[in-house]
């Protein structure tokens, strides 16, 4: 297993020890909380009881073929936990989120979590957020004007293409990926982007995560918000 890998898998499987049995828990997605996915579907087999929330359809698959029992958030309004994914982090656990796409769904489960951890290895830890660019995903209808709307505050779109098509998300709509210099104030952008017509979600996270477990070469490092008791 390549470094960048085995640092996802520490991360990933770390991230397991906080589930405990009878919990609901969010089963986030992408590469790295497919680790926790995995781990968490041994320990169903050795006799783990948990309802696990996936905010994916990829997930969804995954989970089914590890054995995990599944729910919907319209059956398990409240959740105990959620373990997820990132892109991009930064020392305030601002978050960057929807590379792979599910960031309408990431972010519903994650509003409904009493606790959130993300995973990540250590190339998604940055002092400022904006290196990666920043998925929006948007309805269909208007799609162009929405775009141009996006561009005036000071970030270039581009609608996202997979096998030479617009690329679907789960839900039906569009993502834009819009690439932003640097973003210094998460949570403004976050208000500005969410009040524009035609934007579904924003994969800003703000003042979601309460921790954040790092794959490191030498270590895990844990980042949390303060006030974490977990």
């Amino acid at each position: 297993m390549e470094l960048k890998e085995e640092l996802k898998r520490k991360a990933g499987e770390k991230a397991v020890k906080y589930i405990k049995d009878g919990m609901v828990v969010g089963l986030g997605t992408g590469s790295t909380v497919k680790y926790t996915i995995l781990k968490l579907g041994e320990l169903v087999k050795d006799g783990l009881d948990i309802i696990g929330i996936p905010t994916s359809i990829a997930t969804e698959k995954l989970a089914k073929e590890m054995g995990i029992k599944l729910g919907s958030i319209n059956d398990y309004q409240v959740i105990d936990l959620t373990i997820d994914g990132a892109d991009e982090v930064d020392r305030n656990l601002n978050l960057i989120k929807g590379g792979g796409g599910a960031l309408l769904r990431e972010k519903m489960i994650a509003h409904a979590s009493k606790y959130e951890i993300i995973v990540v290895d250590e190339s998604k830890v940055k002092s400022v957020l904006g290196d990666f660019p920043l998925p929006i995903e948007i309805v269909k209808f208007g799609y162009k004007r929405t775009m141009n709307v996006l561009s005036t505050l000071g970030c270039k779109p581009l609608l996202r293409v997979k096998n030479g098509e617009a690329y679907i998300t789960d839900n039906g709509n569009y993502i834009v990926d819009c690439k932003f210099e640097r973003i210094d104030e998460p949570a403004k952008l976050e208000r500005r982007i969410d009040e524009i017509p035609g934007v579904v979600e924003v994969g800003l996270f703000v003042g979601l995560a309460n921790k954040v477990i790092v794959g490191k070469k030498d270590k895990i490092e844990i980042m949390t918000s303060s006030g974490d008791s977990l």
